[in-house]
């Protein structure tokens, strides 16, 4: 059964309290309200009011448990709007338009339901990082090839960063530490 709460001449534009309807449409009356509960806009206070109106009017005049209501429809549309003006220079006048709109919620229990299930990693992800560590890895140990002459084999040699700069070459101050220390 379809419940319906209306809030008429609401002092705010209904650009602006569209913004916050269309977040709470096909939530649970409960998911809702927590959700209006924790948005920052003059909106959601108002539409916290409507819906709440109607879950009352739902619970008293129709019978039907909280628990099972769903927001069907939250729809916003302009009110009229009060025409006013600001003194401009020269004698002329700026209009203002103090907007106004009529915000409707309807509740329903005909509808199932449905909680979203909680994401799973993507496989796409997991893989992405694997290339990233091996490739880090390659860098971190670099092999040279560098003949030598008596033998005419090449020799491998693992270079690491301490292995590139000897202890007493500028590259680690060795020397260096050793004389400033004296």
């Amino acid at each position: 059964m379809n419940v319906i709460s209306t809030y008429k001449y609401a002092r705010i534009s209904a650009f602006k309290a569209r913004e916050v309807t269309r977040e709470i449409q096909g939530l649970p009356v409960s998911a809702a309200l927590d959700l209006l509960a924790f948005t920052p806009r003059k909106a959601a206070l108002l539409i916290s009011k409507t819906l709440k109106s109607a879950i009352a009017n739902a619970e008293n005049n129709n019978n039907l448990k909280a628990e099972t209501l769903v927001v069907r429809e939250a729809v916003v549309g302009e009110g009229p709007t009060l025409k006013r003006f600001q003194p401009k220079a020269r004698g002329s006048a700026g209009p203002i338009r103090k907007r106004t709109s009529h915000i409707r919620i309807v509740v329903t229990d005909e509808i199932e339901i449905k909680t979203r299930e909680p994401r799973k990693p993507s496989a796409r992800k997991k893989t992405a990082g694997a290339p990233k560590a091996k490739k880090a890895a390659a860098e971190a140990t670099v092999v040279e090839e560098t003949p030598i002459a008596p033998t005419g084999e090449p020799e491998k040699i693992a270079e690491t960063p301490e292995a590139a700069a000897p202890a007493d070459s500028p590259a680690t101050g060795g020397d260096i530490a050793e004389k400033a220390g004296e």
